[in-house]
Order: C-alpha cells, then sequence, then structure tokens
C-alpha cells in the first residue's frame, strides 16, 4: 500500500510539473510582447494553480470554434464586397491632409476600402443630447435600424429610446440590437429583453457569458462597440453606452460619466455598416448584405463634408490595425496632441511614442480621470506617470466625473473618436471601433470639448509627483506589474 501511494504521489508532482512545463512552453511559443510573457511567466511561477487556471482562461485569444470558423469563413464575400464598392468613385476621398495621409493609407492597405468623403457630422457631449437625437432618428427610420452596444442599462431616458425602437419595429423597421453579454447583464435581467422580442426587435446576447466553457472561449474578450446605422445613411458612435448617467453606477463614489458621441450623415454609415454585418455573422452564423450608398442622397458638398476612415479591430479584423493608426497618429504629430481616455494603461511602443513627442518639441497633454472605477486601472495608470512627466508630458486629471471619452487630437487637424480606450485591452482583445477625421473644423470642435474637460482638471506638478509617498511609489509598481494583462 505504501509503495502504491509514493507512485500516486510521484506520478502526482511529475504531473503537475508537466502541466507548468507545457503552460510555460506555449507561452513561449506564443508571439507576445516580452513584458506581456513575462508577466504570466512569472504569476504562474508565484502561484502555479492560480496561474495557468488564469492562462488558460485568460492568457489567448480565444473567440471560440464556431465563431472561428465564422470570422474565416465570412472574409470571402466582405473582400469581394469591399472591391465591388470602390466602383463608388464619388465617395472615396482623393486628397488628404499631410498629417492624415499616412495613416490613410495604412487603413486602405489593411482594411481594403479606403476613407469616405462628404459626411455631415455633429458632435454630443450629453447624454441628453445624444438620447434626443436618438430618439428623434429612430421615429424617422423608414427601413433598416443596427444598434450594438456594451451596455444597455435600463432606465430613465434609455426607457425612451426602448420604446421608440419598439415603436419601429411594429410599424415594420426592421430592427437589430446586439449587445454585450456581460456588460448589458442587468438588461438581459430586466423585461425589456423579452418586451423587444416580442415587438419584433431582432435582440442578441453577444459573447454569452458561461462558466461551463471558461475553457473553451476567452470570457473576458468582449463587444466593445457603441453604434446606431439608421437606413444605411444616419449613423452614431462614440464612447457612451446606452446608459442614462443618472441611473448608472451612482454607488460607484466616481461620480457621473462624460462621454462624447458623433451623429453623422453620409456615406460613413456603409462603411460602418460593413462592421456591423461582420458582427452579426460572426455572432449569429446569419450573414447581412450591406448596401451600398446612395449617391442621391448626398446633398452636402463636398468642399464642406468630412472625410472620415473607419477603423475596426477584434478577432477577425485586421490584427493591431488600431495600436498600429495610434502610433502612426502620435509620430505623425508636429505641433499639439491631446489625448483622452479613462484607463491609461498603455504598451511600451505607445508610451515611448507618446513620451518622444514631446521630447522633440511636440505640446502633449492627457487627461485621465481623478477617480476612476477600476481600481487595478487606476493604479496601473500611475506608474506611467513618472516617465511622461519626465519627459514634458502635461497630465490633466479630471475632475468633474468619470471622464469615459476616448479621442485624440493631432496639429488641430486631425481626429481620432471611438470606443477605444488606451490600454491593453482595448489595443488587443475586444471588438472596438474608431473614426478618423481629417478636417480642422471639426478639429476646433473637438478642442473646444478637450479644453472644457482641462478646464475641469487638475493639472499634475511633477515636482509634487515625485515627491508622493513611498507607499503609492510600491502600490503603483504592484499593479504596474500587472499591466501587459489588464
Amino acid at each position: 500500500m505504501t509503495t502504491f501511494y509514493t507512485i500516486v504521489s510521484w506520478l502526482i508532482i511529475l504531473g503537475y510539473w508537466l502541466l507548468i512545463a507545457g503552460v510555460t512552453l506555449r507561452i513561449l511559443m506564443k508571439r507576445r510582447a516580452v513584458p506581456s510573457a513575462m508577466a504570466w511567466l512569472l504569476v504562474i511561477y508565484i502561484l502555479p494553480l492560480v496561474g495557468i487556471v488564469a492562462y488558460l482562461s485568460l492568457g489567448e485569444l480565444n473567440l471560440g470554434k464556431r465563431r472561428a470558423e465564422r470570422a474565416h469563413a465570412m472574409w470571402p464575400s466582405t473582400a469581394k464586397w469591399l472591391n465591388d464598392l470602390k466602383a463608388c468613385k464619388p465617395i472615396f476621398a482623393t486628397e488628404s491632409s499631410e498629417v492624415a495621409s499616412s495613416l490613410f493609407e495604412l487603413c486602405e492597405r489593411r482594411q481594403g476600402i479606403g476613407e469616405v468623403k462628404g459626411n455631415q457630422l455633429q458632435l454630443l457631449t450629453t447624454s441628453d443630447d445624444v438620447m434626443k437625437a436618438l430618439i428623434r432618428d429612430i421615429q424617422l427610420a423608414r427601413h433598416n435600424i443596427e444598434m450594438v452596444f456594451y451596455i444597455w442599462q435600463p432606465g430613465g431616458i434609455a426607457d425612451q429610446v426602448a420604446e421608440s425602437l419598439m415603436a419601429a419595429a411594429r410599424r415594420g423597421v426592421h430592427c437589430r440590437l446586439m449587445l454585450d453579454s456581460a456588460g448589458s447583464v442587468a438588461f438581459f435581467r430586466s423585461p425589456w429583453a423579452n418586451m423587444m422580442r416580442n415587438a419584433g426587435v431582432e435582440v442578441v446576447e453577444a459573447l454569452k457569458v458561461n462558466l461551463l466553457r471558461v475553457f473553451l472561449r476567452r470570457m473576458d474578450l468582449r463587444q466593445h462597440r457603441k453604434m446606431v446605422l439608421i437606413d444605411n445613411y444616419i449613423a452614431y458612435t462614440g464612447s457612451m453606452n446606452l446608459v442614462d448617467p443618472r441611473y448608472f453606477k451612482q454607488d460607484a463614489g466616481v461620480g457621473q460619466w462624460i462621454d462624447l458621441m458623433a451623429r453623422m450623415e453620409g456615406p460613413v454609415a456603409t462603411s460602418m455598416g460593413v462592421v456591423y454585418s461582420c458582427d452579426w455573422e460572426i455572432e449569429t452564423g446569419k450573414r447581412i448584405l450591406p448596401l451600398p450608398p446612395d449617391l442621391n442622397i448626398m446633398p452636402f458638398e463636398q468642399a464642406s463634408g468630412h472625410t472620415i476612415q473607419t477603423i475596426a479591430s477584434g478577432p477577425g479584423f485586421p490584427e493591431d490595425l488600431i495600436h498600429q493608426a495610434l502610433l502612426t497618429s502620435v509620430y505623425a504629430a508636429k505641433k499639439y496632441l491631446v489625448m483622452t481616455t479613462p484607463y491609461f494603461v498603455p504598451s511600451d511602443d505607445l508610451l515611448h511614442a507618446i513620451c518622444t513627442a514631446a521630447q522633440r518639441g511636440v505640446d502633449v497633454s492627457i487627461i485621465v480621470p481623478y477617480k476612476n472605477d477600476s481600481l487595478l486601472v487606476g493604479w496601473a495608470s500611475r506608474a506611467f506617470f513618472s516617465e511622461l512627466l519626465e519627459a514634458g508630458v502635461k497630465i490633466y486629471l479630471f475632475e468633474g466625473g468619470l471622464l469615459h471619452t476616448k479621442s485624440v487630437l493631432v496639429d488641430g487637424q486631425l481626429s481620432l473618436i471611438g470606443t477605444v480606450n488606451l490600454d491593453m485591452r482595448s489595443l488587443w482583445l475586444n471588438f472596438e471601433i474608431t473614426l478618423v477625421i481629417d478636417d480642422d473644423g471639426f478639429g476646433s470642435d473637438l478642442a473646444a470639448v478637450q479644453d472644457d474637460y482641462i478646464s475641469r482638471s487638475r493639472l499634475v506638478n511633477a515636482r509634487q509627483w515625485l515627491n508622493r509617498p513611498l507607499w503609492q511609489r510600491i502600490v503603483e509598481r504592484l499593479f504596474y506589474f500587472f499591466s501587459p494583462l489588464l
């Protein structure tokens, strides 16, 4: 009996070390950033069982077998459709500013579609303005409405949007609504999901959370886009979830969420529609055939219309494109660079690009919330402050609530707005969307919004920051250790 237990013990020990060796080999064989690989290896060797479980569930970009097959299968037809769209030459821009040219060329080569012109674009900076405009457009919709949000939180004016969407479905408008399972858990637990389905709205719970499949698909891979498309002509995107801030996370202690959305009319709705159709097919297996833009309903003069490039990321989309776009934008800056983000945990490359911009004379400002709803990210982001301040970057801590706006403004000419946070999750993992606008008029509008944020912010004093308490430095470094995993 003693011999039996000895053999079993040795087999368990052998299996344990073989498991660690196997996971180590798997980490080393994957092409990933060295800091990320080192962080995972340290976690696994310090806390072996916890680290192995965490890596197998969170360490690799695993969309799941069915979704991965759909993502692979959809691209031949999507690529053909994009190629056919090039025949609509009047919608594509042939000129761009100096600061935008490299970025636009990158996007066209990697995505297969160039920037589109002749768009009307309006910035909406309050939730009431967004909801009222959205309700009005839904009420006027004639053919189709497609929506995707990370969070839909019932309550307040969000319920009026739901009512208008159901009314549109009842009068024959084809309505599709895709919501992230984790972000919109309150919605799916409420009566609204069934009420909408009964009214004729196609409601899809995207990337459904299922703990039984935790090792078969990465559970923290989320559908983080925020988009509304109406009649293939009107489009919305930006940082705002479909929530009324007065009813959302009131107990978090960070104040109301501050967001920015763009309302657009024009051919940009077509390029965003391609992204939505891909998302819908990946999630449901059903194909939506995007319609080409109707050139007869483009009343805006080309000289006054905005030129916009749509960039999408996530499994099935060009890998690393949004990260490349941010790097290209930062390196293109010659005078000014202003960035706003709620979660600042940049890659080493992006951090280096921002610091280099400041060191070569660019006036660089970063605006982040003073209080953050994520303890991990809040402390990890501060671990980057010393290097940024030393390079000459101005860091503003917004005190008017949780600044949730994601924006970049380069030289007052090139603007990036959308759903992408400056953290690893947005840059490498989630389904995200960013709009690139090449227009100094829109740049002025965005600059006014960013200046308002700065007026409600506290500038970090470099000297005082260097003299902060030792315990803060220790906590920052501790959470910095996990930054490649956030």
